[in-house]
This record gives C-alpha cells, structure tokens and sequence, in this order.
C-alpha cells in the first residue's frame, strides 16, 4: 500500500441480510494489541451481520500490517482507508480528521469508532457534512493519553484535550477499570454511556505453549521503549548474574528506542546474555522463553500478559494499569514497577520453584482468564455500548422535541 491516501474494497462482509450498524474503525497504528483488538472487533462483528470499514495510518507496519489488512479484506464491506498519521500531534491532523470525515459520509456510518489516543480523537472531531446523519462517536482508549504521569504538563495537556473531547463522545468503552478510573479522575465530564469493555482471547490461545530445548531463562516481548521498564529489566539481569546465575534473556519486538536499548546492554556487559529478535507470532516467541517478564511502567491491559497467561507462561510482571484485573486473586505476586530488587526476587522465586508448584500456578491462572476474558464476551459488550448509545440519542431527541399540537374541538 502507498504513503497516500488508499481505498481498498470488497463485496458485502456478511450474506446474513441487511447490516444493522455501519461502522467506521478509526486508528492510527495497524501495529501491537490495539491492532489485534480492532482486527478481533472487525470479525465479530461481520460474522454478526454488520458492514466494517477502517481508516488507519499508511506510513507504519510495514509488511506484516500490509498482510493482516489484506486478511481482513474479506471482513471489510466497506473497505480500508490508509492515509499518513503521525504518533504525536501536527498540522497534518488536519488532513486525517478531513479524510476520516469524508469517508463516514461516504459510506454513511452509523458508528464512528475511535481506538487510541489519535484515533479517538479523529473520530470524535471529524465533522460530516450537512444534512449526512452523524453517526455514534465510540471511544476505547487502550491506555493512550491516560498513561502519562499525573502532574505532569503533558499529562494536564492531554488530558484537558480528553475533556473537551468528552462533549462529542457518545459512548466509552473502556477497555480496563483502570483506565476508566483515571478518566474518572482526571477527565470527568457530563454522564456519558460507559462500558468497561476488557479485551477478550479466543480459546485456541488457552492451550498450553511448549518450550523449546534451548530456551532462553527470561523473555520479554513488546515495544522496545524505555517507557516498558526495559533499563530496569536489564539492571535486574546484570544483578542476576553477579549472584552466579548464567541467566540468559530474549527481547522480542522493535521500536524507538531499540539501537539505545542494544546500546545500553553492551555497556553493561551484557551482549553474551542478551539477544535481540523482530516481532513474531507470540506463541512462537514464548516457546523460546521459560519466563515471561514484563518490567512495564505503565499500561493498561495488554493483550501480551493475557495471552502468555491463557498459555501458562509463567509470569513475572509488574503491579501497573490494568494488569492486577487480569492476575485477579493472584494480583499479590506482582511487584513495583521501576524496582530492579523487587523484580529480581520475584524472577528467582519462578526460577528456584518446584517444577509441579510452578506448573499448577500457571494452570490456576490460565483457567482464571479463561472464565473472564472472553472474545465473545467483548464483542458483545461493544455492541451493547453502541445499542446503549443510539437509544440514549433517540430519548434525548424526543425529549428535545416540541409536543404535537391537538386538534381543536369541533
């Protein structure tokens, strides 16, 4: 696909009648859970009758995203829009938000479906032209602004922004109760019809992942950023080894700040200890790791810890976001984020543990994810908040309407 704007289309998604909604997917990156949580939503969503279309960014992916949208192709009724998006805010905005406009009238959207900071705020800015429906404005902000550090200006900045946003926002779908408490918080706002709408797994994930014989001790997969706690998961593994444990680690994914991150293990003498390899099919990436650690500062409910955890991976992670609703019970195994001596002794404690011990934490908590994070359970969610929404909308027109006049007596 070109840097340029592009449409591609299909025929109709689904030969299960007239479609009840036509919905607009809006983001920005077709990269990470975001994207699996969009792609996930499009398939629910055409099996239940509904025509799908998507706008997204053209200018990040690369090769994998070109063949996951050309796999969805099939889904899209209404076809891709991908037209340049940059990660943080600039003029060219302006462009998107025209563009996300211009196809919502085209293919006469019922619900306009923001994901992500930058896609919410496309979706919820964009203005259709006169006499065009405007369709539900839906928002799942997957963590996005809400992360930033409280206090902080870019914090207030962002989340001001939210606050105004929040006036053309017909429906939250928080994908965490903790993103929906921090926009509680932070945010406020008139009510709004909200639904916390956790991001669900299918059940061929829940079977158990095999180790490769020459799996490494630790694995981390996702974003190479500083912001994953990867400096302090390097800390923690030069510790690891100054106690005498030959502790190997594999970081799996790619980002902005990769060359500073393979940089800073070689300083710290850890360039035999650590290997670096390109994103991949997660289960594929966890048989080559033994323990799964996620040294996160901030997030919000990534699809990695859901998913290692379906496959009893044994986990490390730190106590973050989103993260304590998916250990439930077992939430008290998680540690500080940014604390290299915490983080070290919860991975020598999976590392020391009884193999049959470790075996039956795994499975406890793969069964507890199962029974509460469902794919189809998602989808449903998400069409109960836009039903939810448009009878909201229909009420408040007919309160607004003046009363019928009564015809005079004869």
């Amino acid at each position: 696909m070109s840097a340029s704007a592009s449409v591609l289309s299909v025929g109709p998604a689904s030969s299960a009648g007239e479609a009840v909604h036509r919905i607009l997917h809006v983001f920005r990156a077709p990269v990470g859970g975001l994207f699996r949580h969009v792609c996930d939503l499009i398939r629910i969503q055409s099996a239940a009758g509904h025509e799908i279309g998507l706008v997204c960014d053209a200018s990040t992916g690369g090769e994998r995203a070109v063949q996951a949208l050309d796999e969805l192709l099939p889904h899209l009724a209404l076809g891709i829009v991908r037209v340049p998006m940059r990660r943080n805010p600039h003029l060219s905005d302006i462009v998107v938000v025209r563009a996300v406009a211009r196809r919502a009238a085209e293919i006469r959207a019922t619900i306009l479906h923001g994901h992500g900071a930058k896609g919410g705020a496309y979706a919820r800015i964009a203005r259709l032209p006169a006499g065009v429906p405007s369709p539900i404005r839906a928002y799942t902000p997957h963590g996005g602004s809400y992360n930033y550090k409280p206090g902080t200006l870019r914090h207030r900045l962002y989340m001001g922004v939210e606050r105004l946003l929040s006036t053309r926002t017909d429906v939250f779908l928080f994908e965490s109760e903790y993103v929906a408490g921090r926009h509680g918080r932070f945010v406020g706002s008139r009510p709004h019809t909200v639904r916390i709408v956790h991001n669900g797994i299918d059940e061929v994930e829940f079977a158990p992942v095999l180790h490769r014989a020459d799996a490494y001790d630790l694995l981390y997969i996702g974003e190479l950023r500083e912001a994953k706690g990867i400096p302090v998961l390097l800390d923690t593994l030069v510790a690891l080894r100054a106690e005498g444990r030959p502790t190997r680690l594999l970081m799996v994914g790619s980002g902005p700040d990769e060359d500073q991150l393979v940089e800073r293990a070689r300083k710290l003498g850890l360039s035999g200890a650590v290997a670096f390899e390109p994103p991949q099919p997660i289960r594929i990436a966890l048989a080559k790791g033994r323990i799964m650690v996620v040294p996160s500062l901030a997030e919000s409910l990534p699809y990695v810890v859901l998913e290692a955890a379906a496959a009893q991976q044994p986990l490390v992670s730190t106590n973050v976001g989103g993260i304590p609703e998916i250990f439930g019970t077992a939430a008290t195994d998680l540690v500080r984020p940014g604390d290299p001596v915490a983080l070290k002794n919860a991975i020598v404690r999976l590392l020391d543990e009884d193999t049959a011990e470790g075996a039956a934490r795994a499975r406890a908590l793969s069964d507890s994810v199962r029974a509460r994070f469902s794919m189809r359970r998602m989808g449903a969610d998400v069409l109960s908040g836009y039903a939810a929404a448009l009878l909201r909308r229909d009420k408040s027109m007919h309160e607004a309407s003046p009363p019928a006049m009564k015809e005079p007596p004869q």
